[in-house]
């Protein structure tokens, strides 16, 4: 298991997220092995015994897309035990996965994330500014969580008014500032000089401790902001990332040039977003044709 995670992590080049999430499902698989069957590698493990692990995790109620991930783990650990020859069959071979219903991109009104940037008073502090900062770039640019994390101040261009992103298999792409959010840039930077003074951090995103930012804040900043001005109980930073996608969409934005600002390596991937607009031209049709 532990050449199985350098693999990924040196040569494969996934995110840490990914590979936290694989060490946890891979992880998971070996304790039931060991509990139910004695077995404590999961190498001995063959296909009744994978799925015997499946059919449990559905009989706990665990939703087929998270049952998928797992399954995918476990599809890459013993294809790369099979490649490296520490099996003489692969068993994923006859594992099939549970058929997942497709779930649409939940997002936010755009009457929402205005009241958010326009009603709100974010206080006039280095916190304050950090905090909206926060909220600029989610719902401005479409940037995944990590991807926020990691950003350097050199990351950031105000002359071009462009942000270099990093993001997953460590693809880097450029992605365009808007005015308010350059603005935001350039005041937080200014507060952050201050508070810092000469021990400046190299991370754009830091905490009062001038420490990294870390993703239990951030969830913790789009809830507590999110929550003065909707009621849904979607109020995580990936949902203003599908909200950032959704209005590009509802405004004409080409699906093409959305995929390139999400960083999607294949069109389906952005694809789901238009299902959230034929929902929105279902409901006008409804409300406005004779016919409906």
């Amino acid at each position: 298991m532990d050449l199985f995670f350098k693999y990924l992590t040196y040569e494969k080049r996934y995110s840490p997220h990914t590979l936290t999430s694989y060490q946890t499902d891979l992880g998971q698989f070996a304790d039931y092995l060991a509990h139910t069957y004695q077995i404590t590698d999961p190498a001995q493990a063959d296909h009744t015994l994978i799925r015997s692990w499946i059919i449990t995790l559905l009989q706990n109620k665990m939703e087929a897309r998270s049952v998928n991930r797992k399954i995918a783990c476990l599809r890459s650990y013993y294809k790369f035990l099979f490649k490296n020859g520490a099996i003489s069959q692969n068993p994923m071979l006859k594992v099939t996965a549970p058929k997942a219903g497709k779930k649409l991109p939940a997002f936010l009104p755009q009457e929402t994330m205005q009241q958010l940037f326009e009603q709100i008073e974010f206080p006039d502090t280095f916190e304050g500014w950090r905090d909206k900062l926060v909220l600029e770039l989610l719902y401005g640019t479409g940037m995944r969580l990590s991807e926020l994390i990691g950003l350097q101040e050199n990351s950031i261009d105000l002359h071009q008014k462009t942000i270099r992103v990093l993001g997953k298999s460590q693809k880097e792409r450029i992605l365009p500032l808007h005015k308010s959010l350059e603005n935001c840039i350039r005041t937080y930077l200014e507060f952050k000089t201050s508070a810092a003074g000469q021990n400046k951090p190299t991370m754009l995103l830091v905490t009062t401790k001038m420490q990294p930012l870390y993703p239990k804040l951030v969830y913790r900043i789009v809830k507590t902001y999110t929550g003065m001005v909707t009621t849904s109980k979607h109020r995580n930073p990936h949902v203003l990332r599908h909200t950032f996608a959704t209005h590009l969409l509802d405004n004409g934005a080409d699906l093409n040039a959305i995929k390139d600002l999400l960083g999607h390596s294949s069109l389906a991937a952005t694809q789901v977003y238009t299902h959230n607009t034929i929902e929105k031209l279902k409901s006008i049709f409804d409300k406005a044709h004779p016919k409906a």
